[in-house]
């Protein structure tokens, strides 16, 4: 049963509002926005005036976002100043803004608009300011940021860019930023407008930049480059980055002559070893530890530091890795582990087992594993949040969070969550904690772990890793015959429990899954809007682990993998000989999936730690083979 932070009659005294009639009120909130979008002025007043509700300013802003008009500027100008920064104020004032600029009322869109990242309504900011007698550098010093830009920006800018290229602001250098922005990285298909803004005599150029921003091997050609200018070595450079991902042998022999072409600088030089560097690692190239060792030490980050490890894994360079790691400070938990087991590969028994005694003290992956190397319990430092009632009531009464929840209650959980960053935001870290207590005892898991997250409170993991739908998880990890533990570890790592959560690979729900897995596991089509049911995305989402843990015959970690990057990938990882489970783990390609399962077996460990089991779910890693 879920803890309950707030009890039935505490509850009801923080949430006054929302102790009895909500739907109730909850009607009339809707009937009166409906009215304020669709109706005139006089219905808006009419349905505000009669409206004791916490949302009543968002009937409001359904009329000003729709009727926007200077016979009442005083009136949405103070809801403006009262709702400023608030989730409220943007969309009013976009339209607003909008309406200034048409009706031709430059001090008051001056007066009103709010810095933007929304371009559409800063160059006519910037074009007003010109023409009611602002200074002019000052003024085009800022139309040159907006140029020089990777893409192209909205028409609202034309007659401002305009005037900044009469007045000679357009010079050959800001087309050569503008130029490489497009093309490493940018909008390439801007580069033959820019091609007819460079010098006749460098307008090759541009086509050089876009021949080799779609077929990186071109800067191999090395008849390309006929001047041998710096400008040329740029595109070089560039190309030769990008080409080392796609053709390692090729990009090596071409660097090999590039470097003798052009004058690079130090910098320059380094960010082609440290490119090539990670690429190679990453694909475990033989030539992978001559340019790890070529990168200079100021450029030794956690990702390449990582990939050297796991190239001198891959090696069982045992030496190798005591070497490396020795005497180095602010060693991760990882690398820690790591030196520990090397050491202990090469005899040095006591010394790796003193290592392990300080990693097995943090809740972490690496943590749990070398409990289970020590044979000790898990540590999960657990603490409990104490909060005053008093602090508790001032935030349960706060605006923004009376908005939040009713947002909440109504299914709009964009819009809220949007009041719960603001309320948070504005707030300070005791704030914060008694926020987070309230919206994990409405339920609310995801803000929960966002903000403690945010605050970098990571010890209070009864609210960290709640049992959020545990009779759902359950009943369907019980149907199919898997642990509770891990699909609950698996959906707190997929969504925070959002049930609405929504991946940029188009995934849904709890567990997120891909509308042609849910199909498939259905047997049938699967509507988006199912999928945010949290019954129904628990249910497929644990008959989909089950389907992979089979498919793995019976293998969770691989399972565990290919929920996340798919069982064909898998396969191809595995070695032909066969190796130590958490050296595999250790050695997966894609950081993404590496991380994931070293994520899922931390969480699976805490809930299973959290349920009341003894024992270590990872202690069978530590004898488990893969591949071969």
């Amino acid at each position: 049963m879920k803890k309950q932070f707030l009890g039935w009659t505490a509850a009801a005294l923080l949430f006054p509002f929302f102790a009895a009639g909500a739907n109730d009120k909850h009607d009339a909130f809707l009937k009166a926005e409906k009215k304020a979008r669709y109706g005139n002025y006089e219905d808006m007043k009419k349905v505000t005036g009669e409206l004791d509700h916490p949302l009543k300013p968002y009937v409001e802003k359904a009329y000003w976002q729709r009727n926007p008009s200077l016979q009442h500027q005083t009136e949405i100008e103070n809801y403006l100043n009262v709702y400023q920064n608030t989730p409220l104020e943007w969309p009013v004032r976009k339209a607003w803004l909008e309406y200034l600029n048409k009706q031709n009322k430059k001090a008051a869109y001056i007066r009103n608009y709010r810095e933007t990242s929304n371009n559409e309504l800063t160059c006519p900011y910037l074009s007003f300011q010109l023409d009611l007698g602002a200074p002019e550098n000052a003024i085009m010093n800022q139309v040159s940021d907006l140029w020089v830009v990777g893409k192209s920006q909205p028409k609202e800018c034309d007659s401002l860019f305009s005037q900044w290229k009469k007045k000679g602001y357009q010079t050959p250098d800001r087309v050569w930023q503008r130029v490489t922005l497009a093309a490493e990285g940018g909008t390439s298909s801007l580069l033959p407008y820019l091609k007819t803004l460079l010098p006749e005599h460098e307008q090759y150029l541009a086509d050089l930049y876009l021949k080799v921003r779609k077929d990186p091997s071109a800067s191999a050609g090395l008849y390309r480059y006929k001047k041998k200018s710096a400008k040329e070595g740029q595109i070089a450079l560039y190309g030769v980055r990008r080409l080392v991902w796609r053709d390692k042998e090729l990009a090596l022999r071409a660097w090999e002559k590039i470097e003798k072409m052009f004058s690079y600088t130090d910098e320059q030089k380094a960010d082609v070893y440290y490119n090539f560097a990670l690429s190679l690692a990453s694909s475990g190239h033989k030539e992978a530890r001559f340019w790890l060792n070529k990168v200079p030490k100021d450029r030794q980050t956690s990702k390449l530091m990582q990939w050297q490890l796991a190239n001198m894994l891959e090696l069982q360079d045992w030496s190798g890795i005591v070497a490396f790691f020795t005497g180095k400070e602010n060693l991760t938990l990882g690398q820690q582990y790591w030196l520990a087991y090397s050491l202990n590969q090469r005899g040095e028994v006591e010394r790796a087992r003193q290592i392990w005694q300080t990693v097995a003290k943090e809740r972490d992956y690496y943590g749990f594993l070398a409990s289970a190397r020590l044979g000790i319990p898990v540590s999960l430092n657990n603490k409990e949040l104490n909060i005053s009632d008093k602090l508790k009531l001032e935030v349960a009464n706060a605006p923004g969070f009376k908005r939040a929840r009713a947002l909440y209650e109504l299914d709009r959980f964009t819009a809220a969550r949007r009041e719960w960053n603001y309320l948070t935001d504005t707030s300070t870290k005791e704030e914060k904690l008694a926020a987070s207590m309230l919206a994990a005892d409405l339920d609310w898991y995801d803000s929960t772990i966002y903000t403690l997250a945010q605050i970098k409170e990571w010890d209070y993991v009864d609210l960290r890793f709640p049992f959020a739908f545990r009779n759902l998880f359950e009943n369907y990890s019980n149907r199919s015959h898997i642990d509770v533990a891990w699909s609950i570890a698996i959906s707190r790592r997929e969504s925070s429990f959002a049930p609405d959560a929504r991946s940029h690979a188009n995934a849904h729900g709890l567990m997120q899954l891909l509308p042609s897995t849910a199909k498939y596991m259905n047997k049938s089509t699967v509507s988006r809007s199912v999928l945010y049911q949290p019954r129904t995305n628990i249910r497929l989402g644990s008959e989909y682990l089950k389907y992979l843990k089979k498919k793995n015959h019976g293998n969770e970690i691989l399972a565990t993998a290919s929920y996340n990057a798919g069982y064909h990938r898998i396969k191809r990882w595995l070695p032909e000989q066969a190796m130590p489970a958490e050296l595999w783990i250790e050695l997966i390609p894609f950081t993404e999936t590496r991380n994931y399962v070293k994520n899922v077996f931390a969480y699976r460990q805490v809930y299973h730690t959290r349920l009341g089991r003894d024992g270590n779910v990872l202690a069978p890693i530590l004898d488990m083979k893969m591949g071969g």
